[in-house]
């Protein structure tokens, strides 16, 4: 059975109040003039209870736009003619800290995510046999990638003082420095659109603004938190993402990112998770080589979580609406963004492909 291919022709953002969401909003407007209703999926805010079941067409965790985009084909191959993916959530402005503090412990007050990702990162680099100066010399690696790629992004916009200071370089727990994880203090809406072909048809998009959905892998483990850390840190669960994506996709993707021929957005809340996928993946095949592929190979293309924020649930979003605009412009016809959950329990994969015109 053939099935109808999913395409996003569209992604918009705004973040402190620079950019538009018109673009997209006003191609949903006239999906409505056609006579369809989309679909609506929606990536769940800060405020929202992490522990409360999740509504239906409601997606929460660093892996949730991964997981919408998941539905979002489905929906799609299965008859319907358009999704909205969503989120909105002004991290910034629309808490105070002392309530972004209290939303973001989500494992309680007392067991903080910068140390239980530390208590990851042990398990991890014990597993590759990796000593405490070794995995530190590997995050201070990955943090100068981001910063090339951050730099990329802006382009003519980059100055040097959109770097974080010299405090942020001081060490918060045994492994990791402030510019090690997460930077969150962003206001940010993003948007994308994805459609049936024959729906982007009529809507007169240029075929060379479509991106293929050719494939999303997802995985979970049974349960999250400070008790499943050694399970987590083996990431079997994402090497099983990955390998369900390529699979579906007919394709290595490893071989043709070396090529040159595809782009990266690694999910780096902390530096375990990228290594992890580093190794997975089999981008690198042992961990003493990472830093020398990271100075041959861009494996962000935002600057990452660090530099260009992340707003709680949504980083994968902004980078499906960064790898939509990336891959419109060329050369690169393959993009592949990761997502990660909570202390990494889901982890989801999405290859996407600009449509050959």
């Amino acid at each position: 059975m053939t099935h109808t291919a999913a395409y996003i022709i569209a992604a918009a953002k705004q973040e402190d109040g620079i950019g538009s969401l018109d673009h997209v909003m006003h191609l949903e407007s006239q999906i409505l003039d056609l006579g369809f209703t989309p679909e609506h999926l929606y990536i769940d805010p800060l405020k929202t209870d992490w522990d409360a079941p999740e509504k239906a067409n409601h997606f929460r965790s660093g892996c949730a736009p991964i997981e919408a985009l998941s539905a979002a084909k489905q929906l799609i191959e299965n008859g319907a003619p358009a999704v909205i993916i969503s989120g909105e959530d002004f991290i910034k402005t629309g808490y105070s800290r002392d309530e972004r503090l209290k939303k973001m412990s989500v494992y309680g007050e007392q067991a903080p995510l910068t140390e239980l990702y530390t208590e990851l990162a042990h398990s991890f680099r014990q597993n590759h046999d990796l000593d405490e100066a070794q995995f530190m010399d590997f995050a201070k690696h990955l943090f100068e990638n981001y910063k090339v790629s951050y730099r990329n992004a802006l382009a003519q916009n980059f100055n040097e003082q959109l770097l974080p200071s010299e405090r942020w370089h001081q060490p918060i727990t045994s492994l990791f420095r402030g510019v090690d994880c997460a930077n969150p203090l962003v206001d940010f809406s993003g948007r994308i659109l994805i459609t049936r072909a024959d729906v982007a048809e009529q809507l007169n998009i240029q075929k060379t603004e479509w991106l293929h959905v050719k494939a999303v892998g997802l995985s979970r483990l049974d349960a999250d938190g400070p008790g499943h850390i050694e399970q987590i840190a083996k990431y079997d669960h994402l090497k099983q993402a990955y390998e369900s994506a390529c699979s579906e996709a007919n394709m290595d993707f490893a071989s043709t990112f070396k090529t040159g021929n595809a782009l990266l957005e690694t999910y780096t809340c902390y530096p375990v998770v990228p290594m992890a996928f580093l190794l997975i993946s089999g981008l690198v095949d042992v961990a003493e080589n990472i830093p020398q592929f990271l100075q041959e190979h861009s494996i962000t293309i935002t600057g990452g979580m660090n530099l260009a924020r992340g707003a709680w649930n949504n980083p994968a979003l902004n980078a499906l609406i960064a790898m939509h605009h990336r891959l419109n412009a060329g050369p690169e016809t393959i993009g592949l963004i990761h997502g990660n959950g909570g202390l990494g329990y889901r982890q989801g994969v999405a290859i996407v492909e600009r449509h050959q015109a």
